[in-house]
């Protein structure tokens, strides 16, 4: 019978967040002990079980001794930490980037199968966003319902790349990618043909259970239909790190 391999000893450390006393392991980040502690924090593109990139900037916080913000995401926590995550600041920073994200592209939530269910839209009434201050682009995107089982409405995506981490990441299959720059900028199947016609799609479905907005869903939703469950994605992101 094998021995069981010893497991890494990691220091413990104590921090101070939203003037709560905390103590954390030190190879955690802020977001995760936020996460632990019921402290509510925004993001888009984090999630539990996925690499980090740090592209939505929604989690940033205010640390003592820091001008800049810091993003939660990919900060870990040091000893004596003392930090902010709902200041009067970041509610500014936040809500300004959620009203990017509805400028930048068609957002039209009373016709999306996401209705009730969308990250985005929770994000919008939590930061208080009820009117958008600036122009919208008004640009049309491409929609791609040429897979059986799903489509892609790149008019409501927010460039999270939930969908290429977790395709590559997890599934192992690389299907998704991101193609362009600046407006521009989209997520892509094999190369920029449609969904429907990939060689590398195994359909399993994660990257819309994944995706936080109405832009990757099942065929044949209708309003507000689309609820996604994203339980999964620990549970195979630990067994995967266990092989």
């Amino acid at each position: 019978m094998p021995l069981p391999v010893p497991q890494p000893s990691v220091r413990v450390v104590t921090l101070k967040i939203d003037g709560l006393d905390l103590s954390a392991r030190e190879d955690e980040t802020v977001i995760e002990v936020c996460r632990e502690n019921k402290i509510p924090i925004p993001s888009l593109c984090w999630m539990e079980g996925l690499s980090i990139v740090g592209a939505c900037r929604l989690c940033m916080v205010e640390v003592t001794g820091q001008d800049r913000l810091l993003a939660a995401c990919s900060t870990r926590v040091t000893e004596g930490m003392d930090l902010q995550t709902n200041s009067e600041r970041l509610q500014r920073y936040r809500r300004t980037l959620v009203e990017l994200l509805f400028a930048e592209r068609n957002h039209v939530c009373a016709v999306c199968v996401s209705n009730g269910h969308c990250e985005l839209q929770w994000l919008a009434q939590h930061c208080g966003v009820d009117h958008v201050r600036m122009p919208y682009r008004n640009a049309g995107y491409d929609l791609d319902s040429s897979h059986e089982m799903f489509r892609v409405d790149h008019n409501r995506c927010v460039l999270c790349t939930r969908c290429v981490r977790v395709c590559d990441e997890i599934e192992g299959a690389h299907t998704w990618d991101i193609m362009g720059r600046g407006s521009g900028c989209q997520v892509v199947t094999d190369l920029a043909h449609p969904w429907g016609e990939s060689d590398t799609c195994t359909s399993c479905g994660k990257c819309v259970q994944v995706c936080p907005t109405g832009a990757l869903v099942k065929q044949g939703t209708s309003v507000g239909e689309m609820v996604k469950d994203q339980h999964f994605l620990p549970i195979l992101a630990r067994r995967r790190h266990l092989r």
